[in-house]
């Protein structure tokens, strides 16, 4: 619709939004008209008009088989779209069109904001199964009469009332209408039937629906006030209630077509069973966060019993190797404390790298500066962990080889993601420039416990590729080729 508004006519983004906001609404209308929506719109010059929205009903048959999206039709051929733009009022004179042996009966409704025609709706009810209407189809025909007249006068939509149509009630979900008192006109089955799971015995006509919905689902001082208010639409409002272990959600329409409130519209659904799953998902969310959290303690606490032991060691070496046992239990550590923090199991990997390379850092026997650069993104908690631990060996490698003591240097972990499909690949690359490789070193043969680990993690739990190779200048690089799942 962007494109077209922008393209052909000379309405302003203020207007542009009004009809956007109409085009969020106008479901209702179609479905209480039982009817077919265009939205046309006069173009720059005024000779034609351009189609930018189209509505079929979700309550009867549908007048149009094609899509009339960008349609461009001169004035002239469509007299009812002409008078409804002139004069500013619903035009509803003529015989039905008949369209591939189909009656359909067009209105044409003129959609004003402050003060001013922007476009025309043209209504087409296809009459094809007309029948003597029951108390249901008449009240619905009333409303959408009422919101027609509405739309005339530029009081509905509601400036400032964006409504979300797909979690938003429907009228087909339940419909309550009321009149000026809040008092319940008619309410269809589906209402009845979502409030007598409130506990409702009682028919609700005649009721006066914010007091009897305040009784249903009662609380506490002036909340009770608030809802009585709500229920009763005195306000565009959506909210929900609960009592009996039912759930309602309600969305109330004041109903102005002259500019006086006659009435309201209420629209309503049950949704006990949506809140009941959202309650279990919610629930399990926090014991998946809660196993994360008591799994990093466990691994803090094996880091620090290791951390003890290795304080009680003789041997540098037995020292030294339960100290790597306590890095590589840290980096574990370090991506459960994030997926405790998390309501789905995949991490932002940048912040475990930055934390990782600070712990690892500490182990530097010289003046040597880790630093990173690039993005991981995000990665799924299968990845993360063991590119946790490849990460923290291949530094430790570093920084414990390439280095003498005392010695200054640099070592930078860059990553590199790809394009965000299904076969992307993260590129990680730690270089340093510190003493190089041995002669004759081959990494694929090394028996190293730390590269043994990388190999296996890399190569066979994470579906990559390492390779390990002489630095351009000097010094050493350790490239990693990992593919990683397209995040959306």
């Amino acid at each position: 619709m962007n494109d077209l508004v922008r393209q052909h006519t000379a309405l302003s983004d203020s207007d542009l939004e009004w009809l956007h906001l109409l085009v969020s609404e106008w479901q209702l209308l179609s479905d209480l008209s039982f009817a077919d929506l265009v939205l046309w719109v006069p173009t720059l010059d005024g000779t034609r008009y351009v189609s930018v929205a189209q509505m079929r009903p979700n309550t009867g048959p549908t007048s149009y088989q094609d899509d009339m999206v960008g349609h461009l039709v001169p004035r002239g051929r469509r007299p009812l779209l002409d008078a409804a733009l002139d004069e500013g009022r619903i035009v509803r004179e003529g015989d039905p069109e008949w369209r591939e042996e189909v009656p359909v009966r067009v209105e044409s409704i003129p959609v004003r904001r402050e003060g001013r025609v922007l476009g025309v709706i043209a209504r087409n009810t296809n009459l094809l199964t007309v029948r003597t209407p029951s108390r249901l189809e008449l009240t619905y025909l009333q409303s959408a009469s009422d919101l027609a007249q509405m739309i005339a006068a530029g009081t509905f939509p509601f400036s400032g009332e964006q409504v979300d149509m797909d979690s938003s009630p429907r009228a087909g979900d339940g419909l309550v209408r009321l009149d000026a008192e809040g008092v319940v006109q008619y309410a269809s089955p589906n209402a009845l039937s979502a409030y007598h799971r409130l506990g409702l015995a009682a028919d609700l006509v005649g009721q006066h629906l914010g007091q009897i919905t305040a009784e249903l689902a009662p609380s506490r001082g002036p909340v009770d006030e608030a809802l009585v208010t709500l229920a009763s639409g005195y306000a565009p409002r959506e909210f929900e209630v609960e009592g009996n272990g039912g759930v309602i959600q309600l969305r109330a329409i004041p109903l102005k077509p002259k500019g006086t409130r006659i009435g309201s519209l209420v629209l309503l659904r049950d949704v006990t069973e949506l809140r009941r799953r959202e309650r279990e998902l919610i629930t399990k969310d926090a014991t998946i966060r809660e196993i994360h959290h008591r799994v990093k303690n466990n691994l803090q606490t094996v880091a620090a019993l290791l951390r003890l032991q290795a304080r009680r060691m003789d041997s540098d070496r037995g020292r030294e190797a339960l100290n790597e046992a306590v890095r590589r239990v840290g980096s574990i550590a370090i991506v459960h404390e994030t997926l405790s923090q998390n309501l789905d199991e995949r991490v932002e990997f940048d912040e475990i790298a930055d934390r990782v390379i600070a712990m690892v850092a500490e182990i530097s026997p010289g003046k040597v500066t880790c630093r990173r650069s690039g993005r991981f993104g995000i990665l799924d908690a299968e990845v993360a962990t063991p590119l946790s631990m490849v990460l923290t060996e291949v530094l430790q490698n570093a920084l414990e080889h390439a280095f003498a003591q005392g010695e200054q240097g640099t070592v930078e972990v860059s990553a590199v993601r790809g394009e965000a499909r299904a076969d992307a690949r993260l590129l990680i690359t730690v270089k340093d420039d510190g003493r190089g490789l041995p002669e004759g070193f081959d990494p694929q043969r090394a028996g190293n416990l730390g590269l043994q680990i990388v190999r296996t993690l890399v190569e066979g739990e994470l579906g990559g590729t390492f390779d390990m190779l002489p630095g351009a200048e000097r010094g050493t690089k350790v490239v990693l080729d990992i593919p990683v799942r397209s995040q959306k």
